[in-house]
């Protein structure tokens, strides 16, 4: 695998990182790359999460906290300078093969540190007991995009303050906050958080690649898309019903929906799921159907999966049309 290092040290801003990740997937005849980065405190969110039901924003602003969305499904993530961000990109056949080879090779990386780490659910790697480091992944031009965080010292008094987190998905954890769910690596052991980014670096990395000043520039161009308010924060649909339910393997998923007459006009499906294909595709295929199990599920494609990971057909059926009130909603 090649490390990727950048020409010149100094602190940027996550958006750069995100932007960095896509040109190395859509330029650099790479196999299997990786690179660490830290940021200021930042929070960044999913693909298709909804800002304000997932972040703080008065708390940010106060503090001094930027917010950033990524191209990934998953949930809302807090980093600051005491955690390493990790980035992936490799050919991807499938997402579950690169997760797994995101995921297996961090834990052996972590493990050869001494850290007696463990993996599990879809994404999480755990140490006492608590969840050290999360991930998301997307698919771009063949390639897979993993990125995850890896705490350390983090302020979790930010990282409360920040996010805002699903209580249902809480409670299926058997947890009531988000501190009470993480774990810190430096209550693991006695390495810096600096030997550990190096430790990772050297038993991952056999090579190294530094970009070139004009590699940085085409960074920087891309970046400006990850900094535009539309792409932050999103097109929010008109939506007359709203669904949400938090589902084991999944993530939460929240569908927004415009219906008038029983029928579905516009449906929107934000959430912390993870994409796999065209959610865009998925959604027009039920505009102008019927607001029913059967019409619903009629509709959708055979394989749902394709397009959220771990979701099947009769999980997104049962969300859309949940209790719908025909009556109370003939007149919108």
């Amino acid at each position: 695998m090649v490390n990727i290092i950048l020409p010149t040290c100094g602190e940027r801003k996550l958006s750069f990182y995100l932007a960095m990740e896509e040109y190395v997937a859509r330029h650099l005849d790479i196999p299997e790359a990786f690179f660490v980065w830290k940021v200021p405190p930042s929070v960044i969110f999913g693909r298709n999460q909804l800002i304000e039901n997932e972040v703080n924003i008065d708390y940010c602003k106060e503090h001094g906290v930027q917010t950033y969305r990524r191209k990934s499904g998953g949930g809302c993530v807090y980093a600051d300078r005491g955690n390493l961000m990790m980035s992936f990109i490799a050919e991807s056949p499938s997402v579950q093969y690169t997760y797994h080879q995101y995921v297996m090779l961090v834990l052996g990386a972590l493990r050869s540190l001494g850290i007696d780490a463990s993996a599990t659910g879809r994404n999480d790697l755990m140490v006492g007991g608590g969840k050290v480091s999360g991930s998301a992944f997307y698919h771009l031009n063949g390639r897979g995009i993993v990125h995850g965080t890896l705490l350390y010292d983090t302020d979790m008094q930010n990282m409360t303050s920040c996010l805002l987190p699903d209580k249902e998905k809480l409670a299926s954890k058997g947890v009531k906050s988000v501190r009470q769910r993480v774990s810190l690596l430096k209550d693991f052991t006695t390495l810096s958080l600096e030997e550990i980014e190096r430790g990772i670096v050297g038993h991952l990395c056999k090579e190294r690649l530094t970009l070139t000043e004009h590699d940085v520039e085409e960074i920087e161009r891309m970046e400006q898309e990850y900094l535009s308010a539309d792409f932050i924060w999103g097109n929010n649909p008109r939506f007359t019903v709203v669904r949400k339910r938090y589902i084991e393997n999944v993530g939460t998923i929240e569908a927004r929906m415009e219906v008038k007459k029983g029928c579905i006009q516009a449906i929107d499906l934000k959430g912390d799921y993870i994409v796999v294909g065209d959610v865009g595709a998925l959604c027009a295929q039920l505009k102008g159907v019927a607001l029913t199990p059967e019409a619903v599920g009629e509709a959708l494609p055979d394989d749902v999966s394709k397009t959220i990971f771990n979701l099947n057909n009769s999980e997104l059926t049962n969300l859309i049309t949940e209790t719908y009130d025909e009556q109370k909603n003939m007149s919108l």
